[in-house]
């Protein structure tokens, strides 16, 4: 009963999201979008209940305790009644506002928001793992005791009621603030079109045809599973999600051609991660970007093609150095299984990927806002799916996607609350103004170092969290130190983005390596090491364009009294390919052979060496790793071209 009921409500939340998200078109006129302070705690309200209800607390007593499964049962119970409960008084507090009410607030206020607080602290956990709970729950002991803490993080004494406005009853930097509002009225069209994507056919047509397109290549399925994942990546908007829906496929067909379980699953860890980095859609981040910069959502793609590029050029360069390392060689036998066989019918499926991409772009060039650009290319897909003989077999797929689309949306929510308390105490303590200081004074103004220590702690909080928390958690605490010295707000913000999404491979917390492991059968930690050997570029790439900014094309990076230069631009491509090529053999150890430590070690240096800013270092630089390859080849291409 209670499955059939969180079914239905899931459905009425993406209902109620296609309501609220619609564009106006022509002569239609939408009924959305409704108010705000209506709708984020109606969804939350819902959120909470969609929660218990696939993830309960009854069911994990059941299975850990079962003589407490009662237990269980009184606590998903007491969470939800109070989730209602602070719901309600926060509507009740703005709807008096709103009617020009005088509201006196009290210690009740403190502890409603503290409930609430820590009632959505315990939901990420349990449905997300502790990394991001544990942000939040240090947040608060921030602050309410920052008065006691030493040196820059010593803040003013606050009021117990008055923190209560900060983190509650506050609809620009509280919990149902700013970013909630963000994920509710521009996310959540993006999470339909994945799920969408997904459930009709679309996704696993354009996996198939990925490993059809790179049959010819000695690394086959690999290379499919970083085609097929940075496409569909780009839509689905998560690592794990990724992981999962394209490597089941893959990274069987990967260890079937040679390679071990553990490059398996790390190609297929790094790939599936780096889809949130891939233009045109990059998993939504694009438009939450947007909506925080101001910056166009078509300046920031064009501006994150180049990179994204880059990145998995290196991707399948690693695989290419592999397979010579292994001896595979060129086979189509994992293409002889019938679930595999390209038909006509996968390439129509296609369009369920193509077209709404297109539509995307072309709504927004016309004008539409990002929300009613991934509503319109929602609305192309649903005709468009019923090209797939099985939707119209089974019309109810769609039905089943749009709940699935609430339910997903609705775990989302519990992660973004988290992040709402931090945003609230970031905003009421003046912390990243403090971390400025810090930063400052750890790099001494050195934009390499303040970089260097940017990315470290931009991994380290994003740990296990998913991608859009960790992306707003991270930026909104080390994005104004970076500005600090120099870097362009875009620029900052696509630093953060890659590094967020560089933690779902980082160990120890390597959430997408892991679950890749898990299909592999392999050994989780290896898998990490082994995604984050491959992937060893996507940590590179944001300083490339922290100091080449030339290489994201667009206007905004540049800085003051600097515009984009032709042969800037292709001396420092020409030279990010170099890297890449240096790079991506040097993590292997292998090119035309296996290539000794020292060699490897020294196709490093020149790779730091050639993306060196000055010129007098890395043309020379280029010069001499130029001549070693062609020396490489020359001598060792035609012993291996013999042993064939």
């Amino acid at each position: 009963m209670i499955r059939i009921a969180a079914f239905v409500v899931a459905l009425v939340i993406a209902l109620t999201g296609i309501i609220n998200s619609m564009p106006t078109y022509g002569f239609f006129t939408p009924i959305g979008p409704f108010p705000a302070i209506v709708l984020r705690p109606i969804f939350v309200g819902a959120a909470v209940f969609l929660v218990l209800a696939n993830s309960s607390f009854t069911s994990t007593f059941a299975e850990r305790w079962p003589a407490h499964k009662w237990l269980g049962t009184v606590i998903d119970v007491v969470i939800l009644l109070l989730a209602w409960w602070v719901l309600w008084e926060y509507y009740d507090l703005q709807i008096s506002e709103e009617l020009g009410g005088f509201i006196d607030i009290e210690m009740f206020q403190f502890w409603v928001s503290l409930i609430a607080a820590s009632v959505f602290i315990i939901l990420s956990w349990k449905i997300w793992g502790a990394p991001l709970s544990v942000i939040g729950i240090l947040a608060l002991v921030y602050f309410y005791t920052g008065e006691h803490w030493p040196w820059i993080f010593e803040t003013a004494r606050v009021t117990l009621p008055e923190t209560s406005e900060d983190l509650w009853y506050n609809q620009g930097d509280g919990i149902l603030g700013t970013i909630m509002g963000i994920i509710i009225f521009t996310v959540f069209p993006f999470i339909m079109l994945g799920t969408m994507l997904e459930r009709t056919g679309g996704g696993r047509s354009l996996i198939k045809l990925a490993v059809h397109v790179t049959k010819g290549f000695r690394g086959g399925p690999a290379h499919s599973a970083i085609l097929a994942s940075s496409l569909f990546g780009t839509m689905s908007g998560g690592s794990v999600t990724n992981v999962v829906a394209t490597g089941v496929i893959t990274i069987p067909m990967i260890k079937q051609r040679g390679f071990s379980p553990s490059f398996a699953g790390g190609v297929e860890a790094t790939a599936s991660s780096a889809g949130q980095i891939m233009p045109p859609i990059m998993g939504a981040a694009a438009f939450v970007m947007s909506d925080l910069t101001g910056i166009s959502y078509l300046t920031i793609i064009t501006a994150a093609l180049l990179p994204a590029l880059a990145y998995y050029a290196s991707l399948f360069t690693s695989v290419v150095f592999e397979a010579r390392r292994l001896g595979v060689e060129v086979g189509s036998e994992e293409l002889d299984t019938p679930e595999l066989r390209v038909t006509t019918q996968d390439y129509i499926n296609l369009v369920m990927v193509v077209v709404p991409i297109a539509v995307v772009v072309f709504s927004l060039l016309e004008g539409l806002s990002a929300a009613g650009a991934g509503m319109t290319a929602f609305f192309a897909i649903i005709p468009l799916s019923f090209f797939n003989p099985e939707v119209r077999k089974r019309p109810f797929i769609i039905i089943d996607a749009l709940s699935q689309a609430g339910l997903t949306f609705g775990r989302l929510l519990m992660a973004i609350a988290v992040v709402g308390i931090v945003v609230a105490v970031l905003g009421a303590t003046g912390l990243p103004k403090d971390f400025v200081i810090l930063i400052e004074a750890v790099s001494g103004g050195n934009l390499f170092l303040t970089l260097l220590v940017t990315g470290i702690a931009a991994l380290m909080l994003g740990m296990g969290m998913p991608t859009l928390p960790a992306y707003l958690t991270i930026v909104l605490i080390l994005g104004p130190a970076m500005q600090n010295l120099g870097l362009t707000v875009l620029a900052a913000h696509l630093f953060v983005l890659y590094y967020a999404v560089a933690s779902s491979i980082t160990p120890p917390v390597a959430v997408a390596a892991y679950a890749a492991a898990s299909i592999a059968d392999a050994p989780p930690i290896r898998t990490a090491m082994m995604a984050l050997r491959v992937g060893l570029v996507k940590f590179a790439v944001p300083f490339i364009f922290a100091y080449y900014p030339v290489i994201l094309i667009v206007p905004v990076v540049f800085p003051e009294g600097q515009s984009f230069a032709v042969g800037d631009f292709v001396s420092v491509l020409f030279r990010v390919l170099v890297f890449i090529y240096l790079i991506s053999s040097a993590v292997i150890s292998f090119d035309q052979r296996r290539l000794p430590v020292w060699e490897a070690g020294f196709r490093i240096l020149l790779a730091v060496l050639v993306l060196v800013t000055l010129p007098g270092i890395h043309w020379p630089a280029t010069v001499v790793a130029l001549a070693y390859i062609a020396w490489h080849q020359f001598a060792f291409g035609r012993k291996a071209a013999a042993v064939t």
